[in-house]
């Protein structure tokens, strides 16, 4: 047994002894199997309306989607005075707390540690006031039907429960890759729920892999420059100053978030792992909020972790709870800043983030290991030993500093006939107008991408564009019915920017959404193009002598009679007004949009 879980476990099992004993059937499923077992989707929401019948003023139970197979999706608002909807959360001067679990269902600690907190705060009455200034929306399976495809063998290097759940949901989607996309109908409804409650904080429930070593749990915030000022340092008093030392009183070790720069051997330090808006924390950010993940650690047995997860979930709900002003200041100012952002000619935001090239000293709790080479993997072997714990000195690499960034535009165009574009607004709750007449005449800012690459093999049911070259210019142009103006002077600006921009990550043009843009539709035969050729050259000997130029330095190129061809093609009217590479979504400036206003 590992001697960070150790001490803590025998007492777990000493607790659910005593849950037995004092609680009759208020013991969870999970307690009931001493953590051998998670129990299924209808044990859990079986144990979830048991406790509402017993507390209905505390917990209510509400469907907020129905998953691809059909299966209700299921959150829990809990509170300790029957504050159970948004506008009376409000109302109250109460944050809003969303946690999550099973969005991985093989990795469902959050569940079962939820259904013990649920039953401690609402009914045995062992934490009765850590709600009291708080309203906590808890999803125990965010990926329901992920969970219910139960096997022994969905994670091969876990400790326990006996059968779990599969990562991907039934439409082979990973759910924390879809936030920003959102193409799995559990993320649209997720985002409705997000909608409705616009949560203060919230927090993801995980179980890592890869390295071994002495925590039982890490956590991950996102960095201080994709957030509000405001929220990064409100974010870092709770997690660094009060959660994780008050944690480590409780008997436990944890880390901040462990991504090695080399797996096969952790002396060479740890770097971030490269979050962003099609992941959880990610996208929290980008609404301005603050977001905690948790990453239990495999290799400890599945009570040790249940038990780290219900700890910290207690101990970062009690500190909000003791200050929960704190919060809602944070949340309101920065998502005033975001509004104000729009009337500030000077703004830069970052759309990339690349590594703080400066590292700081770090102090890992792991384990001895061996290092060896492998003759099936002709690389090496690194092999850990737990009955040696080792603390090792090594380089953090985790900050990010802002690498691509633009200035937002007053507003975005985005033309009707690019309903793929406005849905994706729609389902992320975006703010927009819609033009109910042609406009013509309309000056904009608009993008020309050129040189686009692809992957080579699908992401998440997607072949991203990887990367392009694009500059901005000077258009006018003419607007159908329904177009619409996405004003930056919204709170969910960030999100508008990462959807509308080409060069955010996990833009829609990254995604591949808009991919038909760079396909010409009209051709010429070669026969037609020769001729064409000619005429060009002689008209034109400066473009003769590129195309002579780039005979002699491109190989390839020479040796390939349509691109030869095509060369002339490109350059002529009969490709250039199908506007290949036009990027469709404009940008206007205040004196643009005042103009578009008066036609």
């Amino acid at each position: 047994m590992r001697r960070a879980g150790l001490a803590f476990l025998l007492g777990a099992m000493a607790m659910s002894t005593h849950a037995a004993d004092a609680q009759g059937n208020w013991i969870t499923p999970a307690e009931a199997s001493q953590f051998r077992t998670t129990p299924s989707y209808a044990q859990t929401l079986a144990y979830l309306q048991h406790l509402q019948q017993a507390a209905p003023g505390k917990l209510k139970l509400e469907t907020f989607g129905i998953t691809p197979q059909g299966r209700p999706m299921t959150a829990v608002i809990a509170s300790s005075d029957g504050t159970f909807t948004p506008d009376a959360a409000r109302a109250a001067h109460k944050p809003v707390v969303l946690v999550q679990a099973g969005i991985h269902p093989g990795e469902i600690e959050g569940k079962d540690a939820g259904l013990m907190l649920l039953r401690d705060i609402a009914v045995t009455g062992k934490y009765p006031h850590l709600l009291d200034h708080v309203v906590l929306v808890y999803i125990p399976v965010y990926s329901v039907d992920g969970h219910e495809y139960s096997s022994p063998y969905n994670r091969i290097n876990q400790n326990g429960p006996e059968s779990m759940g599969f990562r991907g949901q039934a439409q082979y989607l990973n759910l924390n890759r879809d936030y920003i996309k959102a193409d799995a109908p559990e993320t649209l409804a997720w985002l409705k729920l997000w909608q409705t409650w616009r949560p203060d904080f919230l927090i993801d429930v995980h179980t890592t892999d890869g390295a071994d070593y002495q925590y039982d749990l890490t956590w991950y915030t996102e960095d201080p420059h994709k957030l509000d000022p405001v929220v990064a340092t409100w974010q870092h008093k709770l997690m660094v100053e009060q959660a994780i030392p008050a944690y480590e009183n409780l008997g436990h070790l944890a880390s901040i978030y462990l991504e090695f720069k080399d797996g096969r051997d952790p002396r060479k330090g740890i770097e971030n792992f490269g979050s962003g808006p099609r992941f959880s924390t990610g996208y929290a950010a980008l609404q301005n909020r603050p977001a905690l993940l948790i990453e239990t650690h495999m290799l400890k047995s599945y009570a040790v972790r249940v038990h780290a997860v219900y700890d910290l979930l207690r101990v970062v709900l009690d500190e909000i709870d003791r200050d929960p002003a704190a919060l809602l200041a944070a949340t309101s100012r920065a998502e005033a800043d975001t509004i104000a952002r729009a009337n500030d000619v000077h703004a830069h935001v970052p759309l990339t983030f690349k590594p703080d090239p400066t590292s700081t000293p770090f102090e890992l709790k792991g384990y001895a290991f061996t290092q060896t080479h492998s003759d099936i993997s002709n690389d090496t072997w690194i092999q850990y030993d737990p009955s040696k714990p080792v603390t090792y000195h090594i380089e953090n690499w985790n900050g990010l500093l802002p690498d691509v960034s633009t200035t937002p535009p007053v507003a975005y165009v985005v033309p009707g006939e690019w309903k793929t574009i406005i849905d994706k607004l729609d389902a992320h709750g975006i703010a927009y107008r819609r033009i109910g007449h042609p406009m013509k005449d309309v000056e904009a800012t608009a993008y020309q991408i050129d040189q686009p690459q692809w992957a080579s093999e699908p992401f998440e049911g997607h072949l991203m564009l990887q990367s392009f070259t694009l500059h901005a210019h000077p258009v006018e142009v003419t607007l159908p019915a329904g177009s619409v103006i996405v004003p930056m002077n919204q709170r969910a600006a960030n999100v508008a920017m990462e959807l509308l921009e080409p060069q955010a990550p996990d833009s829609l043009l990254h995604w591949g959404y808009l991919n038909a843009i760079f396909e010409a539709k009209e051709f010429g035969e070669p026969r037609v193009l020769e001729k064409l050729a000619r005429d060009m050259m002689a008209k034109d000997p400066k473009l003769k002598a590129e195309f002579e130029q780039k005979l002699h330095d491109d190989p390839a190129f020479a040796a390939n009679g349509r691109e030869r061809l095509d060369f002339f093609f490109m350059r002529s009217p009969w490709y250039t007004v199908q506007r290949v590479g036009a990027y469709p979504v404009l940008r206007v400036d205040a004196g643009q949009l005042a103009n578009i206003a008066t036609k």
